[in-house]
This record gives C-alpha cells, sequence and structure tokens, in this order.
C-alpha cells in the first residue's frame, strides 16, 4: 500500500485500539472486583494507571504481531473478525502466562471469560467502524490528493482504477494525458492534453501526484516527465511493470500486487510530519486563546485609527496550488488593492516587497515592523491551511510568474515564518529568497522549525 496515504489511518486504529484496551480493562475489573479493582492487580503493576498502559501496549503488539494494521487490498468484517479471533485467543495465551509466571492463580474465571469476549466485540466493531468513517471522510473529499495519469492506455487506466479503489487513500484522478486520442477513457476521466501539455497542467490546476504509465520503449519520454514533475515538487508515481530500470533515488512500494516506484519530492518522514501538524494545533489553539487580548486590543486599534475593515483577506497559494484566504490585520489603506497598479513596476512582481510602500499607514507600519500583522494567520495555521513554519504564501499573480524551479516552493505547506524571514528578510531578490525556501524543504526537521522559530520570536519584538 502507498506508504504515506494508509499511515494515519494505522496510526489512527493503533491509537484507539490502546485507548479501548486499556479502558476495557478498567470497566471489565471494576465490574468484577468493584471500586478498588487495582489491588487485585498490584502484584504486577502497583500503579493502576500504569498497569492498564501495559495493557494496552501489550494489545496493540498483539494485533501489530497478527497483521491487523497491515493495509488489505480487499477488507472484510468477516476476515478482520478471524484475525481478531486469532489475536485474542494469543492475547488471552499471554495473559494466562503473565498470571502464572507472578503466581495469581486466585483470578476469577468469570472474570476472564468477560475480559476476553469483550475485548474481541469492542475491537471488532470499532476498527469496522473506523474504516467506514475514514473511508467517507475521503469519499467527501476532505484532505483529498489530485492524482495527473500520464499515458491514458489500458496500463494507465487500470492503475488509476487501483488508486480510486482505495478510497481510503483519499486519491483522485484529475485526468489523464497522452499524445494518442483514441484511448476511450470512462465518464468520470478525461483526456487533458497531450504529453507537452504537462507543465500547463502543473501550472495551472492543484495537482499534488503524477502517475507515469508508459512503456519502456518510451524512456526517455519518462526521464523527462519525471524531471519536469519533481522540478515542480511533485510526487511521482511510476508502476514497476513499466520499468526494467531503476531511478537513482526512491523507493519501491506496492498497491493491490502492483509494485510502485514512488519519487517524493520535499519532507517524507511521516512521523515527524504528523509531530509538525500535531505542534501547529497545539500552538496555534493555545496562542489565539492566549493573545486574544492582545488581538482584541490590536482590532480596536486599527479600527479607530484607520476606520473598517480590521482584517485583510486575500487569496493565496497554498500546498501544490489550493487556493485558500489568508488573514492578516489590514496593514494598508482601504483601497490599496485598487491602487496595486502604481506601484506594481517598483517591486519584483513574483514577489511584490516594497519598503517604502505608500499605501502603508503610520499604524500598519508599526504592525508590519513588529510582525503583529501576521498573528491572525494563526487561524489559517488552525485550519490546516499553513503551517507555523514553511515557504512564504504567495498570491495567484505572483506564482503565474514564477519559472519552473520555484514552483517546488509549492510542495510544502507555507508558513507563517520561514527560513528566508529570519535569514534575509529585507533581500529584496526574489531568486536569493525562493533558493532559501527550497533550502528549508530540502533539509527539514523538527529540529530545524524550532531553530526558525526561536529566531522569529525575538526578531519580531525588536522589530526586525
Amino acid at each position: 500500500m502507498i506508504r504515506r496515504y494508509a499511515y494515519w489511518l494505522r496510526a489512527l486504529m493503533m491509537l484507539t485500539d490502546g485507548l479501548l484496551a486499556a479502558a476495557t480493562l478498567v470497566v471489565t475489573s471494576i465490574l468484577r472486583f468493584g471500586r478498588d479493582w487495582h489491588v487485585h492487580w498490584d502484584p504486577i503493576v502497583p500503579d493502576p494507571v500504569a498497569f492498564a498502559a501495559l495493557y494496552a501496549v501489550l494489545w496493540v503488539t498483539v494485533l501489530a504481531f497478527a497483521g491487523l494494521y497491515r493495509p488489505r487490498a480487499r477488507w472484510s468484517i468477516r476476515t478482520e473478525a478471524g484475525d481478531l479471533f486469532k489475536a485474542t485467543l494469543v492475547m488471552a495465551a499471554v495473559i494466562l502466562a503473565i498470571l502464572f509466571w507472578f503466581r495469581l492463580p486466585d483470578v476469577s474465571r468469570t472474570y476472564l471469560l468477560l475480559l476476553f469476549p469483550t475485548q474481541f466485540l469492542i475491537a471488532l466493531m470499532t476498527r469496522a467502524a473506523l474504516r467506514v468513517a475514514f473511508r467517507r471522510m475521503r469519499a467527501r473529499g476532505l484532505n483529498q490528493r489530485f492524482v495527473l495519469v500520464v499515458g491514458a492506455g489500458p496500463r494507465g487506466q487500470e492503475f488509476a482504477a487501483k488508486l480510486e479503489g482505495h478510497r481510503e487513500l483519499g486519491l483522485a484522478v484529475t485526468g489523464f494525458l497522452d499524445d494518442d486520442r483514441s484511448f476511450e477513457l470512462p465518464g468520470r476521466w478525461r483526456l487533458r492534453g497531450g504529453f507537452a501539455d504537462l507543465e500547463a497542467v502543473l501550472e495551472s490546476d492543484v495537482i499534488d501526484e503524477v502517475a507515469i504509465c508508459l512503456p519502456f520503449s518510451r524512456w526517455d519520454l519518462v526521464a523527462s516527465i519525471v524531471g519536469i514533475a519533481e522540478e515542480h515538487g511533485k510526487i511521482v508515481r511510476v508502476p514497476m511493470d513499466v520499468l526494467d530500470r531503476s531511478f537513482t533515488s526512491g523507493r519501491v512500494e506496492e498497491l493491490d500486487g502492483t509494485p510502485v516506484f514512488s519519487l517524493v519530492s520535499g519532507p517524507d518522514r511521516l512521523l515527524a510530519l504528523g509531530l509538525k501538524r500535531l505542534i501547529d494545533l497545539a500552538v496555534s489553539a493555545v496562542a489565539l486563546v492566549v493573545l486574544s487580548p492582545v488581538l482584541l486590543a490590536l482590532a480596536v486599534a486599527i479600527r479607530a485609527k484607520d476606520g473598517p475593515p480590521v482584517f485583510f483577506r486575500q487569496t493565496r497559494v497554498g500546498l501544490h496550488g489550493r487556493p485558500f484566504r489568508v488573514v492578516k490585520f489590514r496593514t494598508m489603506v482601504a483601497d490599496a488593492e485598487a491602487r496595486y497598479g502604481e506601484v506594481v513596476d517598483r517591486s519584483d512582481p513574483r514577489a511584490f516587497k516594497l519598503v517604502d510602500d505608500p499605501r502603508v499607514t503610520p499604524l500598519g507600519s508599526f504592525l508590519r515592523r513588529t510582525s503583529l500583522d501576521e498573528l491572525p494567520q494563526l487561524w489559517n495555521v488552525l485550519r490546516g491551511q499553513m503551517s507555523l513554519v514553511g515557504p512564504r504564501p504567495a498570491p495567484p499573480r505572483e506564482v503565474e510568474g514564477y519559472d519552473v524551479w520555484h514552483r517546488r516552493r509549492l510542495s510544502m505547506k507555507p508558513g507563517i515564518t520561514g527560513l528566508w524571514q529570519v535569514t534575509a528578510r529585507r533581500d529584496d531578490d526574489f531568486d536569493n529568497r525562493a533558493s532559501l525556501d527550497l533550502d528549508y524543504i530540502d533539509r527539514w526537521s523538527l529540529w530545524l522549525d524550532v531553530k526558525i522559530l526561536a529566531r522569529t520570536i525575538p526578531a519580531a519584538l525588536e522589530g526586525r
């Protein structure tokens, strides 16, 4: 299974299984032994919380060894129940061995007959519900990823059907490219153009991945498409049945028995990326609450000094070209957008940056110097449109002027602050700043994020 998208389902199932196992142990123990249930287990682990946690870890470990966290091409409640039943038997055997080891022969058989069937039924119902809920979320387009398939022949259509057959992956085929117009596509798919239209489609549409389903006889074309897709920061998938040679980097994954060679642009350390998102959620939520008096005071000041509106909202380009509305405190005169033409020639249109912009108000100048105007973007972070740290989110008019190599900036979620903001904030050369963004993407780690945030806070407080 394609690792990147199966990861979250596995992580969610492991977490849920562990929490419910601990709860099942506690509830069944209370039902059998009363409120002082933990006293009965003191010879094993005196701390009741630690004992419940140990039991949960043991249950998840048994399920993992039983293969119940491996993705399945064809999932059914019957196969899940059979595997869970076997895992429950193993768990029962392990628990009985532990009881024998700690010489607890007086454990009630009634309790054991209550614990293990309950554990089995709860796990079965919960895992079935999670799978159904996850598939429905994906089917509704939540966190959906879009795939462009290069090659509209039988091989490409078969691979596209496999991708969409796993709705839990959240992958949707947005179209095909092929110079051969004779291939008939099902009604839900459409031909987007020929091979020469690849760059135009990547620049005009939201595309997260490019699947190359061409025969090995077109190797030169495959290599060219890989180069273009990677320059744009896209993930590349190549079914291995079309290859008899390998690329210099990447890894082999599997989808319904088909080996898939995957080249991932940008960070792909899934656990670290998951932690990055959790940090974004926690910090943005806490910051919005803690800073609410400051946000309110700034809003009142802007309203009193410069009049409405208090907030400035503008469409920006996010991950792989996804548009979103960024929220900032207004720092310019109310008709600033209408006067854009007056100042556009005074800066690089690919990243408009003007130190003495005549449209900025005196209060807005202070807000910009201290970066206080950026605080409302914590809402964009909370919604998942931005991250605390990442490349600068650009308006569509700036992205339209990008060179090909600039577009790889879109392969990572934009951030409130970033590497160039703390190292070259006053550098007016867009290429230099774009290079720093790409350097951040290539070297990304949680520690790098921490260092950038640590440098951002004093710079903002000092007005730098």
